[in-house]
């Protein structure tokens, strides 16, 4: 059974880069499952990706991620963009799977056959994505998707990890949320390429957007960098979702005439890389060790015996042995 769904996995890719729902959700369950066939998968993808812009929506909790996601999807088809939207929900305690349904939450989009939605786990993963995240961007990419949105859980501070996998970061803020600006100040406004005040037809919109602009002014910034610009929205209503647009592209050329976009994905290949590795190495020294060895030095190291690092030598001895 399993040679035959290796044979398959040449035919899923073709499907998938015509445009075939069900070969993209094939694909991308493989990578959700660590398929023993992902290899495989990555390896007849490979050719095909690298055109789509990948935007990042963050923020703190609260100020209509998901809203302003399906409202950015229905410009970007007005702009007639091939779009791709995951959705990376917090994981089920029992079951790993995506508590929220995004197909629900953009049913405006669902039976569009030039949009693919696909909720993901983040399985407990502080950084707001899950670490198969990149590999199901790449099945997006290589299936024609001109743009794919990646609405992370809004956890706070621990999702600047969006910044890393993403071209262009969209932060989303809104008025009302005392601890809105307390939350950029944590981290959030370090990743920001285009920041949008969501709701802003609510009291409070511009005193949000002069606090932006004061914290921004005291970012340093190196001679030529890109300035992110500030955008008032109302998802709601769909409106001002074209200036987002124009930002994203504007922020794009800026990446590709500065070189900046191959450096972004050049590191968030490096990340991928060593991500894999670091998993697979994991793995091998599960099979190879079981959890003794590891017991063992920890209770040196309680024990005062043994150092931490020089029990991760040993450890690292024995798996070269």
């Amino acid at each position: 059974m399993g040679r035959r769904s290796t044979g398959n996995v040449p035919e899923l890719v073709e499907r998938a880069r015509a445009g075939d729902p069900r070969a993209v959700a094939r694909l991308i369950s493989l990578v959700e499952d660590e398929s023993p066939l992902l290899r495989e998968v990555m390896a007849g993808l490979v050719a095909y990706a690298g055109d789509a812009q990948v935007v990042g929506i963050t923020g703190p909790p609260g100020v209509g991620k998901s809203t302003s996601t399906s409202a950015l999807v229905g410009e970007l088809r007005r702009a007639g963009k091939r779009v791709g939207v995951l959705a990376v929900d917090p994981s089920s305690p029992f079951s790993g799977g995506a508590l929220l349904g995004d197909r629900v939450r953009m049913q405006d989009h669902a039976l569009d056959p030039e949009v693919y939605i696909r909720s993901m786990a983040s399985r407990g993963h502080l950084g707001g994505l899950s670490w198969t995240t990149p590999q199901a961007l790449r099945v997006l990419d290589a299936a024609g998707c001109d743009v794919i949105l990646v609405e992370t859980v809004g956890v706070g501070q621990s999702e600047v990890e969006i910044a890393g996998l993403a071209d262009t970061t969209l932060v989303l803020m809104a008025p009302g949320m005392g601890d809105g600006i307390q939350a950029a100040k944590a981290g959030i406004l370090e990743i920001g390429d285009v920041y949008v005040i969501n709701k802003a037809d609510r009291d409070g919109a511009d005193q949000v957007r002069r606090e932006l602009r004061s914290m921004l002014a005291l970012a340093e910034r190196q001679e030529g960098a890109w300035a992110p610009p500030i955008v008032k929205t109302v998802a709601s209503r769909a409106e001002g979702l074209d200036e987002v647009v124009a930002e994203i592209d504007r922020h794009h050329a800026w990446l590709a005439e500065s070189g900046e976009l191959a450096a972004r994905r050049a590191s968030r290949a490096r990340d991928e890389i060593e991500a894999i590795a670091v998993t697979a190495l994991r793995a091998r020294w599960g099979d190879v060790h079981g959890r003794g060895e590891l017991d063992e030095l920890a209770a040196a190291v309680v024990a005062g015996d043994c150092d931490p690092y020089a029990a991760a030598d040993v450890l690292l001895e024995s798996f070269a042995d």
